[in-house]
């Protein structure tokens, strides 16, 4: 059964699309290093609002993130440097279709059907409209908890709008602020997160050689 999510503020709610989009459209850089996951959170394009995140900030986001199981850090075995990838498909099941779509609402927030269609051509191709209703209705419906919702049609507009759901209610979104001009994360940050990944590289490699002793006896 998929786990209920805790709401997340705008942060979250950026610095997780960005994961997610990042594994699905350049898949050889990713997990993501501090740096580049702060890059792609302060993208000028594909991004709505702008914002200008801090390595502090990201930092910060990561770790609340983490609490609530929707990123964790990722030590591989050939790299040292600490990375990040998001759980949100550990925690819940989503097809290739719903997590594109989240991805975009994440990103750009609330959307009409047909941009939605065209914001998620690089990560998964709709060949129609309904479809991509279709796959929206599903998210909306979903047990235990909708993960998004279609707004009621603004005056002077011709289609309504879709929007997501993982910071409460959708009337109760607010635009992300701009944040502080970027600025490195401080030392002792840096370091206790590079002390992290060292430590579960070291358990990855111990595990690896456990399991290799283990087939010379058997």
């Amino acid at each position: 059964m998929d786990d209920f999510l805790p709401p997340l503020s705008p942060d979250e709610v950026r610095v997780l699309g960005s994961l997610i989009e990042k594994q699905i459209t350049t898949p050889d850089y990713y997990p993501l290093t501090l740096n580049a996951l702060t890059n792609a959170c302060n993208q000028l394009t594909n991004r709505d609002p702008v914002v200008s995140l801090d390595e502090t900030t990201v930092v910060r986001t990561l770790e609340r993130l983490r609490e609530k199981r929707l990123a964790t850090l990722f030590a591989g075995a050939v790299s040292r440097v600490a990375k990040y990838k998001h759980t949100l498909t550990d925690a819940v099941l989503l097809t290739p279709a719903e997590i594109a779509l989240l991805c975009v609402l994440l990103l750009r927030g609330p959307q009409t059907i047909g941009e939605l269609r065209t914001r998620t051509e690089r990560m998964f191709a709709f060949d129609t409209l309904a479809e991509v209703e279709a796959a929206l209705t599903t998210l909306a419906t979903r047990p235990p908890q909708p993960l998004v919702t279609k707004l009621p049609r603004q005056p002077g507009t011709k289609e309504s709008r879709y929007a997501h759901l993982f910071s409460g209610p959708a009337e109760r979104l607010a635009l992300v602020p701009a944040s502080l001009p970027s600025e490195p994360a401080p030392p002792a940050i840096d370091a206790q997160h590079d002390r992290i990944a060292k430590l579960e590289q070291e358990v990855a490699e111990l595990k690896q050689q456990f399991a290799e002793f283990r087939k010379l006896l058997e």
